[in-house]
């Protein structure tokens, strides 16, 4: 014998019966034995308890609804059922209405639904389901017969989640069963006491009487069908990754149905495990699929996490104090002043130095549970070694689940790892000796990016995922996007990395798309965008989506932009930025923000700062790291002069070069920032300080090259105007220089005192700096190790390619750090 259940959702539409009707026809053409339970349609029992509570108000608009029950029901047996067959149904249906609206109104009279009165309103609703169907499948040719649960399966008269009396249900079941061999319909979710009374066994009750009558029946399988492939890794409205779990055992089961696994009802799996008898929990929608089966069999080779859970809402309560300590007996106390009450406790953990007793419970009996805990240590609270109960809300229990984590070295770390990395804080921890549940309790806002950053970590270490939250899409960002869009495949199948833009923003725009946004269209989508660009509420959005793995990328030149990278970091996302206004500003502000990230845990990267694309400051990094002592940095540091003067030969004006620089994008919006020295300050600085020298930006001399009124002049046109004026100036430095064959480089040295400074200089063939081309930069690293033959990074310095791909590999190496 097999007992199949099908829920609300499987049957909230005539056209999904008919979907049931086929998977039954089968069974049936194959000679099975089966026996089938069906919930109300889906929508009928929430509609149920709306009537009641509207009745019970004395608002007469309960009518209204109850039309809408009658007639969605009268209208399914209109479209299911040929002319013969409604000719039974649908007088017994009207009689069933009747009793229904005589009831209600009888509520609507005293302004009141008893527990009671409420179980029996609610069976109307498996008792229409039930009949109805029992009658489409004898119409399909199986020999079904209609039965009504209230008749075989007894309680006590604890209404609206009644207790079963196992030993005479079982009894009534079989007897029943062994009178009446056709194919039983029955109704989900119902029973009743001793002498009639109409009980309910629960919200998820149908599961719970399919295993009672399978229980009964020493069932060979019991299949619950419902509207997802099985049991899940995870709840997939909050991890879209989720897949099916294809084998759990019952333990495992219970676990995930205690923490939220709505596809199981708890008291489904008792009778189930007593008799053990398997379970397959099916999809309807999909029956070709195998679904999650469900047994006493465990498999030490699989996985040592089945599947990560969670309690969305709950209340963490501790009881702390001095009192608390060796005193046996506590513990009793506590729980059982708790259970006195009625109040189901979630979790529990306390520390070996029994200072402090946490639980949690259901928000709506937070306050209760506080007045009765204080009630029962009222004498220890008033000799002030007992504390207040503290409550504290908003919180989410998530747990991890599986047999196989028993004596399997790492897991724990490996959890505390993915929520520490993405910066969510574990408020309390409890695990059982058996090690098949560690749960931790964590803020309520966190819940979702825990439960993808676990899923993640357990279930797709192949491949992972970041989220990236990008300010700027001009030359460098859009060469960004572009480089992002090209690598997107390569990425995914040779790296197992899935980059993600999920926010734009421009000085106009900004678009946000949780799934990601589609780089092939992304200008189109951001310009034809609604949201005005709004840096504030990007970044206030960016941290309310609160996406595992993500990272802000800025690729301006704005201080505003800059001024918020200390709260970013401080959510838990990491950065990277060409921007160089928050590490070259204050010595302070640098070492904080470096801070904030250690202690936070993310990446703060700025490889770009200094060499756009060249690894120079994660080489500088990398010798302080292995304990060289650098003893003096020298460098040509901006591309853009480069460029500059390795083009500056004779045969073309000095501000002809400087604006052809600018036309291709070496140069800053505002090439005085170059010509100044100002960029090239910014950077020396901030090699400084990677070497451990607290300078500030007063601490760098830098020699002017440019004439006072071009440096004074008011606008960027006006600096042309007043560049070409003075070309004869430029021409006179370069020809100096050519005399002595020798050229010019603008040259930034820092030297083992600390002293750094920026001049144009003359250098002849024995500088490394003579042989520069293009838009090269070149850092010299002068250290114990590399002192007689210094180490030499060289490549382009300037440009949206070097500079994007820089930013590219940024995003690529915080990715590493991340997972």
């Amino acid at each position: 014998m097999k007992v199949l259940k099908f829920g609300g959702s499987s049957v909230s539409k005539p056209e999904r019966i008919r979907n049931i009707v086929d998977i039954l026809k089968s069974y049936y053409a194959e000679g099975e034995h089966f026996t089938v339970v069906f919930s109300a349609f889906g929508g009928v029992t929430d509609m149920l308890i709306k009537m009641s509570e509207l009745a019970a108000k004395g608002n007469e608009s309960y009518q209204d609804l109850f039309d809408k029950f009658s007639d969605r029901h009268t209208k399914a047996v209109e479209e299911l059922l040929s002319d013969e067959y409604k000719k039974e149904v649908l007088p017994q249906l009207d009689r069933n209405h009747e009793v229904l609206r005589n009831l209600l109104h009888g509520i609507f009279l005293v302004r009141e639904a008893s527990p009671r009165t409420m179980d029996y309103v609610l069976s109307f609703g498996e008792r229409n389901s039930s009949f109805i169907i029992s009658f489409v499948l004898r119409q399909a040719g199986i020999k079904s017969a209609y039965l009504d649960a209230r008749k075989i399966i007894k309680t006590d008269k604890k209404f609206n989640s009644a207790k079963v009396d196992f030993e005479l249900t079982y009894q009534k079941i079989r007897e029943y069963y062994a009178e009446h061999p056709e194919v039983q319909i029955v109704t989900g979710f119902i029973a009743s006491a001793k002498g009639g009374l109409t009980t309910t066994l629960g919200r998820g009750g149908s599961d719970y009487t399919a295993s009672l009558i399978a229980a009964g029946l020493n069932a060979k399988v019991i299949e619950i069908w419902t509207d997802v492939d099985g049991v899940l890794t995870a709840d997939p409205r909050k991890v879209k990754k989720a897949f099916t779990i294809k084998n759990m055992t019952y333990a495992e089961a219970m676990e995930m149905s205690h923490f939220g696994a709505k596809v199981i009802y708890p008291p489904t799996l008792q009778p189930a495990l007593r008799k053990q008898i398997p379970l397959f929990i099916k999809n309807t929608f999909n029956p070709s699929f195998r679904g999650t089966y469900i047994s006493n069999q465990s498999d030490p080779e699989g996985a040592p996490v089945k599947g990560i859970s969670s309690v969305s809402q709950v209340a963490l309560l501790t009881l702390a104090g001095s009192g608390l300590f060796g005193v046996p007996g506590i513990a009793a106390r506590l729980f059982g002043a708790l259970a006195q009450a009625g109040i189901n406790v979630i979790l529990i953990t306390q520390g070996s130095s029994e200072h402090a007793i946490s639980f949690a419970v259901q928000p709506q009996v937070a306050r209760k549970a506080k007045r009765q805990v204080e009630e029962a240590f009222q004498y220890e609270l008033d000799r002030n070694i007992v504390d207040p109960v503290k409550v504290e809300e908003d919180l989410s229990v998530v747990a991890i689940i599986g047999e196989n984590m028993r004596y399997r070295t790492g897991i724990s770390g490996r959890l505390f790892q993915a929520l520490g990395k993405n910066g969510i804080n574990i408020i309390a921890i409890a695990q059982g000796s058996s090690e098949l549940n560690i749960s931790v309790v964590i803020p309520q806002s966190d819940e979702t990016k825990a439960l993808n950053a676990l899923h993640e970590a357990f279930f797709l270490s192949g491949t992972q995922e970041l989220h990236l939250f990008m300010v700027g899409v001009g030359l460098i960002g859009s060469t960004l996007l572009k480089q992002l869009k090209a690598q997107t495949e390569f990425l995914k199948e040779k790296r197992s990395l899935e980059i993600k833009v999920i926010g734009l923003a421009n000085s106009k725009k900004m678009i946000f798309d949780k799934e990601g946004i589609d780089l092939e269209n992304w200008q189109t989508t951001l310009t034809e965008g609604e949201a005005i660009s709004d840096l504030p509420i990007f970044v206030a959005r960016m941290k309310e989506m609160n996406l595992t793995n993500s990272i802000f990328i800025d690729n301006t030149a704005n201080e505003k932009v800059a001024s918020y990278y200390e709260s970013i970091l401080e959510h838990s996302i990491s950065i990277s930025t060409p921007n160089k206004i928050a590490t070259s500003s204050s010595y302070l502000q640098y070492q904080r923000l470096k801070t904030i990230a250690n202690k936070r845990d993310v990446a703060f990267r700025y490889e770009t700062n200094v060499g756009a694309g060249l690894p120079v400051i994660s080489t500088l990094n990398d010798l302080i790291g292995s304990g060289d002592e650098i003893l003096q940095i020298q460098g040509v540091l901006s591309g853009s002069l480069s460029y500059i003067f390795n083009h500056f030969t004779g045969d073309r004006s000095f501000s002809e070069i400087v604006a052809e620089a600018k036309q291709l994008g070496y140069t800053e919006p505002d090439p005085r920032i170059d010509l100044s020295g100002m960029d090239v300050r910014r950077k020396i600085l901030i090699l400084a300080r990677e070497a451990d020298w607290m300078l500030e930006k007063e601490d760098v001399t830098v020699t002017s090259i440019l004439p006072k009124a071009v440096e004074e002049a008011e606008s960027i046109d006006e600096f042309f105007l007043q560049l070409e004026a003075h070309n004869d100036h430029f021409e006179q430095l370069r020809a100096n220089a050519e005399a002595d064959n020798k050229v010019l480089r603008m040259i930034a040295s820092l030297d083992e005192t600390g002293k750094a400074q920026i001049a144009l200089k003359a250098v002849a063939t024995d500088s490394p700096f003579y042989f520069l081309s293009g838009s090269d930069n070149m850092i010299v690293f002068v250290t114990a190790r590399y002192k007689d033959r210094p180490l030499v990074v060289r490549g382009p310095g300037a440009g949206a390619e070097v500079t994007a791909a820089g930013v590219f590999a940024e995003i690529i190496s915080i990715g590493k750090f991340l997972f």
